[in-house]
């Protein structure tokens, strides 16, 4: 039984039957009639989630549900879950911008050889060398 069928039925009874009489016919407790009947047809409006949309606005959809909770608790207590189904239902997700990455692997510029193996000069101190040769865990072979 919801109170979209009942509210209906017992206003076309209004007047034959008394609200009692009605209610004992459903099995339902004039108290509940009573509550159904003064909520139906108004609509329940939440002012936080007019609170919540207004500080996801205002920070561009940066802000999760922790950081307006924490916004949110200035002005008033209000639980994280509650703001958490709040921005789930609105659908007022954060929106996290992809983190840029460099990519791996072999540089851009690959120097070029000068030397050609030509290691020997006529006098000290014209070539000098070094070794920059490593391993790279990625690669299969292994480094000895």
């Amino acid at each position: 039984m919801s109170p979209e069928i009942v509210i209906p039925w017992m206003q076309s009874l209004r007047g034959e039957v008394s609200v009692a009489q009605a209610c004992a016919w459903l099995g339902l407790p004039r108290a509940t009639y009573y509550r159904w009947k003064a909520a139906y047809g108004t609509e329940h409006k939440d002012h936080m989630v007019e609170k919540v949309r207004k500080l996801c606005l205002q920070h561009k959809f940066r802000y999760g549900y922790r950081k307006i909770t924490a916004l949110l608790r200035t002005e008033h207590t209000i639980n994280h879950k509650r703001v958490q189904r709040i921005m789930q239902r609105e659908q007022l997700q954060c929106r996290v911008k992809v983190k840029k990455r460099k990519s791996t692997g072999q540089p851009a510029y690959i120097a070029e050889h000068l030397l050609r193996r030509q290691f020997e000069t006529d006098s000290p101190m014209q070539k000098l060398v070094t070794d920059i040769t490593y391993c790279m865990r990625q690669t299969l072979h292994t480094c000895s």
